[in-house]
């Protein structure tokens, strides 16, 4: 019998379909580039401005994995259930962190049509539960469609120790001379990029590149902020002022916009004292040198394309998650998580450090009024949804589909819009089925037709935005927002408005002809007003907004796969153990190291978590054991005396309020007290995983140095909870504020 060749064809896209290079700032303003009226130098993406568009009326959901959810499905962030941060995943459907099957992301779409698909860089949505080696890995990036991914998978970094993950596998923290972050990304991107196109030159690919930049901490070298000395002396009215007028120059923003005024709970800039006023400013000349350092390696990237005939069919999208950052609250910060706990070093602790400021030393952060500048014209900032939170830049470059280089648009788009956008510029449709699984409605628009047309019509005419409880609604060139202020970070001690759900006011704007949400018209018009949020409650009961998300309430943190263990035992490894898969400490436990001295002077790390700017670490020094906890200005030591030769059981254990005890081989060795639980495994990723045996990367006290392995024999951690089995919302937050 004879059987006749049959080849099965692989997927290919249209011909000529282009690359695609999206490229995610990270807390970068409205006004923080270049070319959207900045001070701040970013000659690459503004050389992306000039030869493609620039978006003035781009929205986005006011906070990083929200963002990132909405871009890459095309539908609102509660719909796909990350309607507040990965961290904050409870088990409910529009918060629960659980991107699902129904909602297939663009590289999977793209993947399944012919590209290669990779991302670099930050991820932001994989819910804590589920970061682990073992997964689930469905959230992870190469789940939701990329083939290859080199980042990390929290919401932020150490730019110069960052613990990060090549694909589904952690890898060892870099340890090189001179190494940043931001470098190395690029470096990844460019070579997955050379790689692709030695393999299949013909095949289109996807690289999405998400920088850790702007977040804090703001980590540079010198040579990259020095050239900004005495840029920022003038202070942030002038700053604000100045990008206000360049705006206006460039186009960016209409003819009789108002630049909104300075509110009161930013300090006057002449009233602040000398000392203030060269710390703020090295906060944001940092910031400033961030930035550039950002924009130069992008640059390279570009620059690759360049020399390889890519840029003139590649579509190239550069935009920002949310607006600025005011997390460095009233007057900055030199360690960012101490402001969980309103806790900061004064102006004079804080001055004697401004040499190390963007160095390792520290996880510095701006004062807010640089983040009141940085979003000129509008009001307010991140995590809300006044226009300050919600409108970012973005811009555009595709040499083959746009001809109206340097333009501005002025068309009314969200982050959901972009799936589609790019799916109609690669000719592809949305599919209605993946997997056999039908798909949920896409809530994004095809915007494509902005690209070669001024004056192509808006096909947006509502969006809702809702985040931490700010609400607002746009609907045909209006747009309501209610006065609600955030309980986190201390704000409501400075920022005037609603605390109470059943307080707030919806204030009213005429958008198209007030650019800058400055001028409440809900007195003139209340019925548009009742209209207007009559039609928000409508719209977020459709996305599951609802319940609103309480900081008090009792809600249930999501889940992961398998109920958190209460008590685990652990080896050596040469990888940290996810902080998600660790029992849970909020409530108190017990941590007992089992080792082995072949001396009276081992020393090394026997379990630890986190660094010098917040964590602890249980270990033994010249033979002493030593327990050290750190946060801000909280220190804590015990010291349990020196280990002879032998085999130890090495313990240490804290109760519900913060009351430690050291003990060795059973006998009490020490106590102490600490109650700042932020940097501990259940409350945070922003300090990666558990160490155990050894400790790579930033050290916890600095008479150690990674990876700081125990010289003795390890042979297990054994850690018990004294705690709930799963947090909630609640203890949650009240643990990262230091109130439990």
């Amino acid at each position: 019998m004879s059987v006749e060749p049959r080849f099965v064809p692989y997927p290919k896209p249209p011909s000529g379909a282009p690359n695609i290079l999206v490229i995610v700032l990270d807390d970068v303003g409205f006004g923080q580039l270049g070319c959207f009226g900045s001070p701040i130098n970013t000659p690459h993406i503004d050389r992306l401005a000039a030869e493609g568009l620039r978006y003035n009326r781009f929205h986005v959901t006011s906070i990083c994995s929200s963002t990132r959810a909405a871009l890459m499905t095309g539908r609102n962030h509660h719909a796909v259930g990350v309607g507040a941060t990965q961290e904050t995943s409870f088990a409910l459907p529009g918060y629960n962190g659980r991107i699902p099957k129904s909602a297939a992301a663009l590289p999977r779409l793209l993947r399944d049509n012919g590209y290669n698909t990779f991302a670099v860089g930050k991820w932001h949505l994989t819910p804590q539960a589920e970061y682990s080696s073992s997964g689930p890995f469905e959230r992870w990036p190469l789940g939701l469609g990329y083939e290859r991914y080199y980042g990390f998978l929290g919401a932020e970094t150490n730019q110069w120790s960052p613990e990060l993950v090549r694909d589904n596998t952690p890898i060892d923290i870099p340890q090189r001379e001179g190494y940043h972050l931001t470098e190395d990304l690029a470096d990844q991107a460019i070579n997955m990029i050379r790689n692709q196109r030695q393999a299949s030159p013909d095949k289109p690919f996807l690289c999405w590149f998400a920088t850790g930049a702007a977040h804090a901490p703001h980590h540079v070298a010198r040579k990259w902020f020095a050239p900004y000395a005495g840029a920022f002396d003038g202070g942030w009215e002038q700053m604000r002022d100045g990008i206000y007028a360049r705006q206006l120059e460039m186009g960016i923003i209409p003819k009789g916009t108002v630049n909104t005024p300075r509110p009161e709970w930013v300090q006057q800039w002449s009233s602040l004292s000398d000392g203030e006023r060269q710390l703020f400013c090295r906060y944001m000349e940092v910031f400033a040198g961030f930035v550039t350092h950002t924009d130069a390696q992008i640059g390279r990237i570009l620059s690759y394309l360049d020399q390889h005939d890519l840029a003139d069919n590649t579509i190239v999208m550069v935009m920002s998650d949310n607006g600025t950052s005011s997390e460095g609250g009233v007057h900055g910060t030199l360690n960012e998580s101490a402001s969980w706990l309103g806790e900061h070093a004064t102006i004079e602790e804080a001055l004697a450090h401004i040499d190390e400021i963007g160095g390792p030393n520290h996880t510095n952060h701006y004062p807010w009024g640089w983040a009141w500048a940085g979003n000129a014209p509008f009001q307010l900032w991140k995590r809300y949804s006044w226009l300050g939170g919600v409108r970012a830049p973005l811009v555009v470059r595709w040499p083959h589909g746009i001809t109206d280089k340097g333009s501005v648009r002025n068309q009314f788009m969200h982050a959901v819009d972009l799936t589609p956008t790019l799916m109609s510029a690669c000719g592809l449709p949305m599919p209605d089925v993946v997997d056999g699984v039908k798909q949920q409605r896409i809530d994004g628009v095809d915007a494509s037709a902005t690209f070669t047309s001024a004056d192509a019509p808006e096909h947006r005419s509502t969006q809702y935005f809702e985040m931490h409880g700010s609400r607002s609604i746009y609907s045909n060139g209006w747009k309501a927002t209610t006065n609600f202020v955030s309980p986190l970070f201390n704000e409501r001690a400075f920022i005037t408005g609603s605390h109470n759900y059943d307080d707030d006011m919806w204030q009213l704007f005429n958008i198209d002809d007030d650019f800058s949400e400055s001028t409440d018209l809900s007195a003139q018009h209340p019925d548009k007003v009742r209209e207007l949020e009559s039609l928000w409650v409508d719209v977020a009961t459709e996305n599951h907004v609802f319940p609103l998300f309480d900081p008090s309430a009792n809600y249930p943190m999501h889940p992961g796969e398998y109920p958190l263990p209460r008590s685990m035992t652990y080896e050596l490894s040469d990888v940290p153990v996810a902080a998600g898969r660790v029992p849970m400490m909020l409530g108190g436990f017990s941590m007992t190291a089992r080792i082995s001295c072949a001396t009276s002077s081992e020393s090394g790390v026997l379990a630890a978590f986190g660094d010098h700017q917040g964590g602890w670490a249980l270990r033994v020094v010249g033979g002493e054991v030593r327990f050290d906890a750190v946060h801000g200005k909280q220190r804590t030591t015990l010291r349990g005396g020196s280990l002879g030769s032998g085999a130890h059981d090495v313990n240490v254990s804290m109760v519900r309020g913060g009351a430690l005890t050291l003990s060795v081989d059973g006998d009490e060795k020490a106590n102490g007290t600490f109650t700042a639980m932020f940097f501990f495994p259940g409350v945070t990723t922003a300090a990666g995983g558990m160490w155990v045996g050894r400790h790579d990367g930033l050290a916890v006290c600095d008479d150690y140095e990674s990876p700081a392995r125990f010289s003795g024999e390890f042979f297990s951690l054994h850690v018990a909870s004294g705690g709930a089995d799963r947090p909630t919302l609640a203890v949650t937050m009240k643990v990262a504020e230091g109130s439990d």
